[in-house]
């Protein structure tokens, strides 16, 4: 690019963020784009609206399961080392590990574990504490974790399942997970500026969530980021300028900034390669290893979002194209500003357009066998008819409010959402701060619907009798 190119390139870029931090109303956003070689930044808006600062390229923001990434990253250094097999059966690193049927936990594998076909829910909804047992006293617990399918049956993301594979790493390596993940992944790559506990964030610039009051205000979310013993897939604390070092080394072929070997090119690709079709996802298309995949308009893409009350995360790269966007926003509409931010990056940089499958017509004689209530261990997914169309709603579980210590995201009330052609199982959210999501219905050999797939996660049918 010439100078030219690179400052209009650069303004273009601060203009569609700064537009699109302002129609979402989000308080601080940092996104950066690489393309060819060149980088740029645009960092609009402050870290609080409570105690401002300005938000800069390393401004500190909860990555929530982007970590994922930097996990499989470190697990895959381990395989590199022959230390790990991605094959073996988990208890061959974690032998303490106890599931509620012993047929399941000795044999699921470490593959299952990092492509999210081990079987296991979406998360147990526990507090080990602050200390380095934190995830010892997680798998400690794990046989009341739900079973949602047969060991490499389907895919269904699962948090539990990343917090297993970091207490694969501790008991490996013999540190904390977070000791080992600085070691694998975070020094080599040079990410000085991702941190895991609150004692050393809060030395840097740092940015809270929001989430808006009842008059649409931006307010400080209660909770800043999650428990320790979710830190392997959801706990890093990066800025938006290490995110997109870290991505440069997924760009590249497993060396270092300084060219030291951090992974085998073959491991670093393999990463990059299906392991599991995904159906009527948002996510993707398939899982890697630590990554979604996804074709957009005839171009490979490698990424992974991430949320934590009122923080979302976005780190997406086009291997082979040199090419990768990283968007970090404090609102709970971050997930609706950082998928305008990738698309404008795409489109713009690649000249890639992503767009949103259109919805059939509303069919009223398909609405009674679809509404009614879905669950997973935390939340209750409610499908009804309003009379003119589908809507879908999302809340966390009373009781997993009511023992929680600390204030809770809030829930996403009723928005409208249509059924998308094919064999009509699968469907699209079509407004609210879930607009863009798609999913699809799972039925049983008779053909009755028993669950529901949202964001990746499995949602089972709760009979009328129980509701």
């Amino acid at each position: 690019m010439s100078s030219t190119e690179n400052a209009n390139t650069q303004a273009a870029l601060s203009e569609l963020v700064a537009a699109k931090a302002a129609e979402f109303g989000i308080p601080g956003a940092a996104v950066g784009v690489r393309i060819d070689g060149r980088e740029f930044y645009a960092c609009p808006g402050v870290t609080s609206v409570a105690h401002p600062l300005p938000v800069d390229e390393r401004t500190l923001f909860v990555l929530g399961s982007v970590t994922k990434a930097h996990t499989a990253t470190a697990l895959m250094r381990l395989v590199a080392e022959g230390r790990v097999e991605l094959e073996a059966p988990v208890r061959r690193y974690v032998p303490e590990l106890v599931l509620a049927d012993e047929r399941v936990a000795a044999e699921i594998t470490v593959m299952q574990l990092l492509n999210h076909t081990a079987g296991l829910d979406w998360n147990l909804v526990t507090d080990t504490g602050e200390g380095d047992d934190a995830l010892e006293g997680f798998v400690a617990e794990l046989a009341a974790l739900p079973l949602i399918g047969e060991p490499g049956a389907r895919a269904s993301y699962s948090q539990a399942g990343f917090n297993v594979v970091g207490r694969i790493i501790e008991n490996v390596t013999g540190l904390t997970y977070e000791q080992a993940l600085t070691r694998l992944v975070l020094q080599p790559m040079g990410l000085s500026d991702s941190l895991f506990f609150a004692g050393d964030v809060v030395t840097r610039r740092f940015a809270v969530g929001h989430n808006p009051d009842e008059d649409g205000t931006p307010a400080v979310a209660g909770m800043w980021k999650g428990k320790r013993c979710d830190n392997p897939g959801g706990g890093l604390v990066s800025s938006v300028a290490d995110q997109l070092r870290a991505a440069r080394f997924h760009l590249g072929d497993g060396l270092g900034e300084g060219g030291e070997r951090i992974l085998p090119a073959e491991l670093l690709a393999r990463m990059q390669e299906p392991s599991v079709e995904l159906r009527g996802s948002t996510l993707g298309d398939a899982f890697g290893i630590g990554w979604f995949l996804r074709d957009v308009d005839g171009v490979r893409t490698v990424g992974h979002g991430g949320s934590v009350d009122g923080q979302f995360s976005e780190l997406l790269i086009a291997p082979g194209r040199d090419f990768a966007v990283v968007s970090l926003a404090n609102h709970a509409y971050g997930y609706l500003f950082n998928q305008a931010v990738a698309r404008w990056a795409l489109e713009h940089c690649l000249g890639v357009v992503d767009r949103d499958p259109e919805p059939l017509p509303y069919d009223p004689a398909r609405a009674p066998e679809l509404a009614g209530r879905y669950d997973n261990d935390a939340m209750t997914l409610v499908i009804a008819a309003d009379g003119e169309g589908l809507t879908l709603a999302v809340a966390i579980k009373p009781e997993i409010r009511a023992a929680s210590d600390s204030e809770m995201p809030a829930d996403y009330p009723a928005e409208s959402m249509g059924l998308l052609p094919g064999d009509g199982d699968e469907y699209i959210v079509t407004s609210g701060g879930l607009k863009g999501q798609r999913g699809f219905f799972t039925r049983d050999a008779g053909g009755a619907v028993v669950g529901i797939d949202l964001a990746g996660r499995f949602f089972g049918r709760v009979p009328a009798a129980a509701m």
